[in-house]
């Protein structure tokens, strides 16, 4: 913690002061007039520029000025018609001049998608020194790379690691009853409570679960998904009523508990399914007798202050999220899930739900009854994110904002001590790089976060603290956490905004584990769709997701995998330095350094590159994706007289509006501050008009219509559309409260087809310059 706050410390005091522009009243024989002059806070410090006054003088007395020599008439005249001769000269060629030049940079259609590509060699500020010359994209680069490897992260991640529980912070949770452990139990046919089924871990729960205790038929639901009920119910065995075993990983288990909850079901045992890992020999597995932790809010932040910031021990009226699950919910290790598999009958379990822990194929159940006590009690524990700023030059009031979680269940390696380690170098670097004469045009804000394995608490409540500012000001959210969990595989979950800045970062990195590739080269070898390998959506686990979600930011986190294997570690306290160290066969310096190269060119992109290098254009191409999977219900539509017709010329709008602002972007002056600073405003905002305006933060936090949750975006839609074909009455009009309801429908599209025309209309910029008919 101590070092955490020494090196933000040091970012600050190395921070360069804001320069201001100041008036003073001139002294003496200029008295009465106003001299500009600059200040850049520091007291004695020279002035950064001087400027000459200038004076308006009036008419002189007569006989004031000196004696002026007698001219000849026409002399006399010529000489007084020559300054406007030569004024007009000068608007002849300057009006030509702006023309042809207007008309040469409208005229060059090809070149309008390149505006948003930096050249490696033409994007500096003119006013930064290296050395004795300017601060190209390839000195920073340079000066990057050679003051990142001055750094130790190995050690940095293997300290970190050995902290231990001194860093394990909690934040407003649920914890265990020591006096009163939670258990579970065999029930016999006649309802006596018989043998208790160890849990090896005691200390592992899910924090938010409902408390109580339920008794029930056990039934195996593979990963607990939605499709995985629905087949579980298909083959005639139904959930409701029962306890549901399911596997780790693939989602979250807030999701897994809240599927099982909408489907019946009295209670969830997770477990971790060994066939899910890596089965290398020289690779670690989990022990058999550890469970894996995770909490079961479906949501971020402070579950008992929905929407609003938990800040300074705030009070507000006892108000749980709608997340918070009503069925208890338990980890397990697989020797128990062994125990309790083969006590199952019923109908074998289809192929891929099989799993190496039986000799025999698994089976869906339902097997003998079972007890679930869980005995979890609420307390609250205060939390503490640290924060590092370095100011920009240009446009302070802008950040690019970089964090990492610093919490964890047990020692965790991968969870969060490498997420903190880069954080910690990325720090270094740049307060080096600062010292040596860069100086970014945007502000850079380096975050460590608290309370992040209870469901992100740190960064959410941050952002509900600031949400109605920080749209205003946040750049891009960059997370580290679960950065290295392998090293086979690359992939960013990211807003759609950063894919072409990620694509270009990427060629210039080389890759950790492929000799002379660089990370572009190692995955379009794999696959030439590079996105299609690589892009992933944000995950509600994920910090990043808020940040995009909820407040309407551009956000990624990167993460190199195992090859189609998780890690088998995450979340459990045997997430070592050793065991990460083993998983990656020694690699574990290496991947960490390409993260942290990737992370931080990245923010040097963000944070120097004049203009904005956000793709505003790439959400025309994502809602055309998905107007490919709203046509396939077209026909059905049009059998009740409903039409999709308003997206469809919404996402024109948008398209038209993106190529609007490009060809603005082109054909102004490259100079012209306070274009560049208009266009940026624009730019940066973009992510944030696809909030829905028309639902509630308190009851819809997350507003995003392609990312977010509720009826208003474009995946509630097309769910409520898939009932068309499972409507049983088959009628127009139909208002089952299981099927297809008219009256939802219109109002789901009116949400999303007035998200996404006023995003249309943002983007296109004068509100008095719009082509709408009213």
């Amino acid at each position: 913690m101590e070092r955490l706050w020494g090196l933000f410390q040091r970012a600050q005091q190395l921070s360069p002061r804001s320069s201001q522009t100041v008036y003073q009243r001139v002294e003496g024989p200029r008295k009465g007039h106003l001299e500009e002059e600059e200040e850049d806070g520091e007291e004695g410090a020279e002035t950064l520029a001087h400027f000459c006054p200038m004076e308006l003088r009036g008419p002189e007395p007569l006989g004031s000025r000196p004696r002026q020599p007698n001219l000849i008439p026409w002399a006399a005249a010529g000489r007084r018609a020559a300054p406007y001769l030569v004024l007009t000269a000068l608007l002849i060629f300057t009006g030509a001049f702006l023309l042809g030049y207007v008309a040469f940079r409208g005229s060059c259609q090809a070149c309008g998608d390149s505006v948003l590509v930096v050249s490696e060699d033409v994007n500096y500020e003119p006013d930064l020194d290296f050395h004795q010359g300017r601060l190209y994209w390839s000195d920073l680069q340079a000066m990057f790379l050679q003051f990142l490897g001055e750094g130790r992260l190995e050690d940095t991640i293997r300290s970190w690691t050995t902290c231990g529980p001194t860093r394990t912070t909690w934040g407003c949770n649920s914890r265990i009853r020591e006096a009163h452990p939670n258990t579970l139990h065999w029930v016999d046919e006649a309802g006596k409570v018989g043998e208790q089924l160890p849990l090896e871990d005691p200390d592992v729960y899910c924090p938010y679960s409902a408390i109580g205790n339920v008794t029930g038929e056990l039934v195996y639901a593979h990963y607990g998904r939605p499709e995985d009920l629905q087949d579980l119910r298909a083959r005639g065995v139904d959930p409701v009523g029962r306890l549901l075993l399911v596997r780790v990983g693939v989602i979250s288990f807030a999701q897994k508990v809240t599927n099982a909850q909408d489907f019946g079901a009295q209670g969830v045992l997770i477990y971790p399914e060994p066939a899910d890992f890596s089965q290398d020999p020289p690779k670690p597995s989990l022990s058999s007798q550890q469970a894996v932790y995770g909490h079961v809010h479906l949501g971020t932040g402070d579950p008992y202050t929905p929407g609003f910031p938990s800040f300074n021990q705030t009070q507000f009226p006892p108000v749980a999220s709608s997340g918070l699950p009503s069925i208890p919910a338990q980890p397990i290790s697989a020797d128990i899930a062994s125990r309790l598999l083969r006590k199952l009958k019923g109908p074998v379990a289809p192929q891929e739900w099989q799993g190496s822990l039986l000799g025999s194929p698994y089976h869906l159940g339902p097997g003998p009854r079972l007890r679930l006590v869980v005995n979890n009690h609420r307390t609250s524990t205060p939390i503490n994110n640290i924060f590092g700023c370095i100011e920009g030059r240009s446009e302070p009031d802008h950040y690019v904002v970089i964090g990492a979680q610093r919490d964890a269940w047990g020692p965790g390696a991968a969870k969060s001590a490498v997420g903190t380690a880069i954080l910690l170098e990325l720090v270094r670097t740049f307060s080096s790089m600062v010292s040596n004469g860069f100086r970014p045009r945007r502000s850079l804000l380096f975050i460590s976060w608290d309370g992040g394995d209870f469901g992100s608490v740190g960064s959410t409540e941050w952002l509900e603290g600031y949400l109605s500012v920080l749209h205003l000001k946040a750049v891009v959210y960059v997370s580290l956490d679960n950065a290295v969990l392998g090293d086979d595989k690359f992939h960013a979950k990211t807003s759609p905004l950063l894919t072409s800045l990620i694509e270009s970062v990427l060629k210039q990195v080389d890759s950790p584990n492929h000799s002379g590739q660089t990370l572009y080269e190692q995955v379009v070898f794999t696959n030439p769709s590079w996105d299609a390998e690589v892009i992933r959506p944000l995950p509600m686990d994920s910090s990043a997701y808020s940040f995009t979600a909820f407040v309407g930011v551009p956000a990624v986190e990167f993460s190199f995998m195992e090859d189609d294997q998780a890690y088998p570690f995450l979340h459990t306290k045997e997430d070592t330095y050793e065991n990460l160290h083993k998983v990656l066969q020694g690699r574990l310096p290496a991947v960490a350094q390409a993260v942290a190269q990737l992370a931080g060119q990245l923010l040097i992109r963000l944070s120097h590159d004049r203009l904005l290098p956000l793709d505003f254009g790439r959400y025309g191409d994502v809602v055309l994706r998905h107007i490919g999977n709203l046509n396939e219900f077209s026909g059905d539509l049009k059998a009740r007289g409903l039409t999709l017709q308003w997206v469809y010329s919404a996402r024109g709008d948008y398209i038209r509006a993106a190529e609007k602002l490009r060809q603005e972007i082109y054909s102004s002056e490259e100079r012209d501050e306070r274009l560049t600073r208009m266009y940026n405003v624009r730019i940066m905002r973009v992510e944030f008009y696809f909030l829905s305006q028309y639902v509630s933060p308190a009851d819809s936090p997350f507003r995003h219509i392609f990312m977010g949750r509720g009826d208003h975006t474009l995946g509630a839609l097309l769910d409520h559309l898939r009932l068309l074909r499972s409507n049983s009455s088959g009628t127009p009009g139909a208002t089952s409260s299981t099927g297809f309801q008219e009256s939802r429908f219109r109002r789901q599209l009116a949400l999303l087809t007035w998200t996404l025309q006023g995003a249309a209309n943002a983007l296109s910029g004068d509100v008095w310059n719009i082509d709408n008919n009213f």
